[in-house]
């Protein structure tokens, strides 16, 4: 089976989505499925204007037609809600070709905390988006709750999995910094919530590991922190490895890929109990959830890091491969229902 999977997210971009769809791909290719990606490559692109560290691809409807039909895809999914996700979702609808989306991404609660619009509003417009699909993946079952509360249907769930052999507690390195060390990895923006984990008063060391808007901000007010710029593979899993607690402060992300990176890697999470962290933690002995940040962060320091690594053994890419390619079977054996036009 050939797929093609459409994304408005691509590298050089360095976040959760991406790695999961490179990681995606590599499983599949084990399983007999080739993925082909329908990426921003070799289109024309602007900044965006909340977030100039990040380009936006403006696809010509033509342009993604023929490489859509040059990579004559048996199944099609569309991974984002950008422009390139919107124009091969008009291309499926005009040509009645079902396919499946997948809600990676909290945008109504990304866009709510920089320009002043109701979610509501956008959670309309992404309803609207995915209603065409025949199957909407997420990643967790509370996510699954959530949009369901909220009108949209043909939920499916697929997991996210980790590279255990990169993100191993053997690669740890010294990283000479007083300890406990209280690590966070993620893109320096203000959904990420990081003021809530750097302004705690911690013993030993604070560091945070990626770029984004808000790092000079963050650099001049909490300047004791340890601030290392972007990391990858290797190099960040062997520093994420040194951490003693991985401090996850986010309370919009849909899953956060970070925190099995840690726990692979044996550090505990310490985070607040909102969908992501407590999909991921759930009653397992891995990590604290708790409103007090802090209580949460010196509770992690009590966790077994044997306990944490054991669990992320079973939660491999192979396995979120067999699930994503579950879905994308519906499309080929007749059982899926058409798109509806919109």
């Amino acid at each position: 089976m050939r797929v093609l999977i459409a994304t408005d997210a691509w590298h050089p971009q360095v976040n959760g989505v991406v790695r999961t769809l490179t990681s995606l791909a590599r499983s599949a290719r084990s399983l007999g499925v080739t993925i082909d990606f329908l990426s921003p490559e070799g289109f024309p692109s602007v900044p965006l204007p909340t977030d100039p560290g990040l380009r936006l691809a403006l696809p010509g409807r033509r342009e993604v037609a023929l490489r859509i039909e040059q990579a004559r895809p048996d199944a099609i999914h569309i991974a984002t809600e950008g422009p390139i996700g919107h124009a091969v979702r008009a291309y499926c609808i005009k040509n009645k070709l079902p396919f499946t989306t997948s809600y990676t991404t909290r945008f109504p609660e990304y866009i709510s905390a920089r320009l002043p619009i109701p979610e509501n509003w956008s959670y309309a417009v992404l309803r609207r988006f995915h209603s065409a699909a025949t199957v909407t993946m997420v990643s967790t079952p509370s996510l699954m709750v959530e949009l369901a509360q909220r009108n949209f249907k043909n939920l499916g769930m697929w997991t996210r999995g980790v590279d255990t052999d990169v993100f191993n507690p053997e690669h740890a390195i010294d990283l000479n910094l007083p300890r406990p060390i209280f690590i966070s990895v993620g893109r320096i923006a203000v959904e990420k919530n990081l003021e809530a984990f750097l302004s705690l008063d911690l013993p030993g060391s604070k560091v945070v590991i990626g770029q984004g808007p808000q790092e000079a901000e963050l650099r001049h007010r909490f300047p004791d922190a340890k601030f290392l710029g972007l990391m990858e593979n290797r190099i960040l899993a062997a520093h994420m490895a040194a951490a003693d607690a991985f401090v996850f402060p986010s309370r919009t992300d849909t899953f956060g890929l970070v925190q099995l990176e840690a726990l692979a890697s044996g550090v505990p999470i310490a985070a607040f109990p909102v969908a992501g962290p407590r999909d991921v933690v759930q009653n397992n002995p891995i990590g604290v959830l708790n409103n007090d940040l802090r209580a949460a962060c010196m509770g992690a320091l009590q966790i077994s890091r044997e306990a944490c690594r054991a669990f992320a053994l079973t939660r491999s890419w192979e396995n979120s491969a067999k699930q994503f390619i579950g879905h994308m079977k519906q499309l080929l054996i007749g059982n899926a229902r058409k798109p509806r036009s919109a």
